[in-house]
């Protein structure tokens, strides 16, 4: 008789051993997790809206996004066919960036990494593998080889800076072919 009473009592210790409110022990992490190297968050197939005083600048999408903290600042890591939206001024053609990767900094400063192509109403075509667009000045700018087509012909040069609309560029070191006016 004892020994099923013993093993009855063995048996309930064990599978209470586990159970507790869920709502009421929080774990802590690891005194050694490193949270420079992991997301705070993620999504997929996203899409955000560049602002400013409440009306819409832009709009970024994304297969996938990741956000990381480091230092209590933000960025947004993206990839999977990131797209980005620059809207001009009422009746006047956005500027779109498509590319392989991008990050957005805190202060909505872009940089764009791969295969990257921009896109202006004006019908010029920049390509490169790396652009930085600038919130404060809205200039986007590369240090890296680039090809402008435009209405006129094609250019190459290492590096340039142009406004967001393309309307007004610099390449430099550059070379090509086009046609002057």
């Amino acid at each position: 008789m004892k020994l099923p009473l013993f093993f009855l009592l063995l048996a309930v210790m064990l599978s209470s051993g586990g159970c507790g409110a869920p709502g009421e022990e929080r774990r802590s992490l690891e005194p050694d997790f490193n949270t420079e190297n992991h997301p705070v968050q993620e999504s997929w197939n996203i899409t955000l809206y560049l602002t400013d005083a409440g009306i819409r600048k832009g709009s970024i999408k994304a297969g996938h996004a990741a956000e990381y903290s480091n230092k209590g600042k933000s960025s947004y890591y993206l990839d999977r066919s990131v797209t980005v939206v620059f809207y001009g001024r009422i009746g006047t053609p956005p500027t779109t960036i498509n590319a392989d990767k991008a990050v957005i900094h805190e202060n909505q400063d872009i940089e764009a990494f791969g295969k990257v192509v921009v896109t202006a109403g004006n019908n010029t075509v920049i390509r490169t593998t790396y652009l930085r667009r600038t919130a404060g000045d809205a200039m986007i700018r590369s240090n890296r080889h680039v090809t402008i087509t435009g209405e006129d012909g094609t250019i190459e040069g290492k590096g340039f800076e142009s406004d967001q609309s393309l309307k007004r560029y610099r390449i430099f070191q550059g070379s090509g072919e086009g046609l002057i006016k």
